[in-house]
This record gives C-alpha cells, sequence and structure tokens, in this order.
C-alpha cells in the first residue's frame, strides 16, 4: 500500500450517540486512516479536536484494546481516578474489559489531535459511565440498551 493522501482521507463528522449525547461530542471530526489505508483488523483513527470538546462519552469496551497517542496540542484525559494532561507525544493504553471509563476534552485554545488505534472485535459492548447507555455492535449493526439490558426510548 502506497503513502495515504491525507488529502483524500474522509472526515468523519457527527456521532452515533442517541440525542441528547450526540451534541456533548458535537465539533469533533476524525479521519478514518485504518479504512483508507483497506485494515480490517484493527482501527487507527486521528482524532481533530477544536478548543472546548470532548472526544466521547466517558466509556470503557468489554472486548476492544484501545491505544491513544496525542499528536498536537494538548487534551485532558478523564478517567475514574482522575484528570491527566496530555501533550503531543503522550501516549495511553485501555486495555479490554477495564471498567474505568476514558474520554479526552480539549481546553485549550487551540486544536488538538490525537491517533487512536483499536482491535475490531466481531461483537463488542461499550460501557458509559456517566450515563445509563450501553453500546452493543455486532455484524455492523449498532444498538443502544439502559445499562439493566433494557431497550433504549430516550436518556432518562
Amino acid at each position: 500500500m502506497p503513502k495515504l493522501d491525507m488529502s483524500k482521507v474522509p472526515v468523519k463528522t457527527g456521532s452515533i450517540y442517541p440525542p441528547p449525547y450526540a451534541e456533548m461530542v458535537a465539533g469533533r471530526s476524525s479521519l478514518r486512516l485504518g479504512e483508507a489505508g483497506g485494515l480490517t483488523q484493527f482501527g487507527v483513527n486521528l482524532v481533530i479536536l477544536p478548543p472546548g470538546t470532548l472526544s466521547s462519552l466517558r466509556h470503557w469496551h468489554l472486548a476492544e484494546d484501545e491505544f491513544v497517542m496525542v499528536t498536537q496540542g494538548e487534551c485532558v484525559l478523564m478517567q475514574d481516578a482522575g484528570e491527566t494532561l496530555m501533550v503531543a507525544g503522550d501516549c495511553a493504553a485501555f486495555p479490554a474489559n477495564v471498567p474505568d471509563g476514558h474520554q479526552f476534552i480539549n481546553r485549550s485554545d487551540a486544536e488538538a489531535r490525537f491517533l487512536v488505534v483499536g482491535s475490531k472485535a466481531k461483537r463488542e459492548v461499550v460501557t458509559y459511565s456517566e450515563v445509563d447507555l450501553v453500546l452493543t455492535v455486532e455484524a455492523g449493526q449498532a444498538n443502544y440498551t439502559y445499562k439493566d439490558g433494557s431497550k433504549w426510548e430516550g436518556a432518562r
């Protein structure tokens, strides 16, 4: 595979989160580098966070490992233990099935970027630490439920 032409990698904006959670990550975007390179066994995304934006809701993965490296600017990593400032070159690893939700927040006045590498499990369950929401992805289909397993019918 030749060098990726970054000008031709599509920018993904928006979120698959249901309302009102999608609005919480407004402004965030990413470049799907793994897909652009034809990778199928793991994902590689360059996440772009303008000032004041969140990367995601705080979450953890049941089946997928996740690795992050800040490539530009600075952001704050939020976890159960608190906040950690992350600057260009800093890395973090999130092993599968460790229920310590994470998210990144750009509190600076400049754009931040970080590379995310994650495994692509055939079935994945994502639990959101601070809201009553669970995402199950199987065969490419996303399904939201409450933490008790009942069908998602909106924030409660």
